[in-house]
C-alpha cells in the first residue's frame, strides 16, 4: 500500500493506492469513491478491507479522501458537488496512468453516495468529449447500497438535525426550511458537518437514471447489505434495475447478510460481499 498526496486544481488529495503483490500480474484498476459525510468515516474499515482483498487478486485500487474530506486539503464546508466529480476523475486518470491503462479500462466503485458521484463523473466526461458518446467511460460500476436519489439522501440527512434538536429540546429548522436555506445560498450544519449550497444543489439533483438511457454505460453490478433473516433486495432497488434493464443496460444485482456498516461503527467482517464484489471484477477469473 502506498499513501501520497496528489495536486488537484485546488489544494492537494490523500491517497492510498493498493497494488498487487510483488511478482503478480495486474490484472485490471478499481478507483473506490467514498460516501456522504460520517459515512465515510464509520465505511473505511469495510473499504479498506476490500481493497486489500482486490490487491490479492490481482486488481489495483486507488482511495482517494475528496476535497474537504479526510485527509485531503479544504474544508468540507466549501466542498462543492463539482470539484467532486472532478477529484473522482482525477483519481482515474492517475490510476490509469500509473497502471499504463486508458482511463475507461477501470471500473469505478462507489458506496452509496459516491454511486451518484460516479454516474455524474462519467456523465461530465460525456458532455465534454464527443467520443465518450459512443463508448463506455468505465469498464464497469461496481455499486454498494447505491442511493438512488440524491434529494431524498440530502433530506435525509437535514432529518438528522431535527432529529438532534428533538431530543436536546430544541425548536430548530425543519428539513424545509434548511432546504429554502440552501437554496437561498446560505450554508447549513448538521451534526457537525457544514453543508455549502454548491454541495447540496448538485447532490440534491444527482440520480441514476442517466445509466442506460442518455449516458452510454458499461456492466452494473449493485450489493445490497440485508440486516433481515429473508435477505431481499430492496424494492427500490428491484425497481431501478428494471428500469435499467429496460434500457438495455447490463445490470445485475447480489444481496448478502450483514450489519450495515456505513450506519454503525461495526468492526465485523462480510465475506459474502466482498466475494461478490470480486466475482463483478474478475468475472471468471474470480
Amino acid at each position: 500500500m502506498e499513501a501520497f498526496f496528489l495536486s488537484a486544481a485546488q489544494g492537494q488529495r490523500f491517497c492510498l493506492l493498493h497494488m498487487p503483490p510483488a511478482g503478480q500480474a495486474v490484472l485490471g484498476g478499481v478507483v473506490y469513491i467514498h460516501p456522504f459525510a460520517e459515512e465515510l468515516n464509520r465505511s473505511r474499515r469495510r473499504a479498506a478491507q476490500q481493497a486489500r482483498a482486490f490487491a490479492q487478486a490481482g486488481i489495483a485500487v486507488l482511495q482517494m479522501d475528496l476535497d474537504g474530506c479526510g485527509d485531503s486539503s479544504g474544508e468540507f464546508g466549501e466542498a462543492t458537488w463539482a470539484s467532486w466529480v472532478a477529484d473522482v476523475l482525477l483519481a482515474r486518470r492517475h490510476l490509469a496512468g500509473r497502471l499504463g491503462c486508458a482511463p475507461q479500462a477501470l471500473w469505478l466503485w462507489g458506496l452509496r453516495s459516491g454511486c451518484l458521484l460516479a454516474t455524474a463523473a462519467l456523465a461530465q466526461e460525456a458532455e465534454t468529449d464527443d467520443a465518450q458518446k459512443a463508448s463506455p467511460g468505465a469498464a464497469g460500476l461496481l455499486f454498494w447500497q447505491p442511493v438512488l436519489s440524491g434529494q431524498q439522501h440530502l433530506n435525509q440527512f437535514l432529518r438528522l438535525k431535527v432529529a438532534t434538536d428533538l431530543v436536546q429540546g430544541k425548536h430548530g429548522a425543519g428539513t424545509a426550511d434548511m432546504v429554502q436555506q440552501l437554496l437561498s445560498g446560505q450554508p447549513v450544519e448538521v451534526g457537525g458537518y457544514t453543508v455549502a449550497p454548491g454541495l447540496a444543489r448538485g447532490l440534491a439533483l444527482a440520480n441514476l437514471d442517466a445509466l442506460g438511457t442518455g449516458l452510454p454505460a458499461p456492466r452494473v453490478v449493485c450489493c445490497e447489505v440485508s440486516g433481515t433473516s429473508d435477505c431481499a433486495l430492496s424494492p427500490a432497488l428491484t425497481a431501478q434495475l428494471a428500469r435499467w434493464q429496460a434500457c438495455g443496460l447490463q445490470a445485475t444485482s447480489h444481496v448478502v447478510p450483514g450489519p450495515l456498516f456505513w450506519q454503525t461503527e461495526d468492526i465485523a467482517g462480510c465475506p459474502e460481499l466482498h466475494a461478490a464484489s470480486l466475482q463483478a471484477v474478475l468475472g471468471e477469473r474470480a
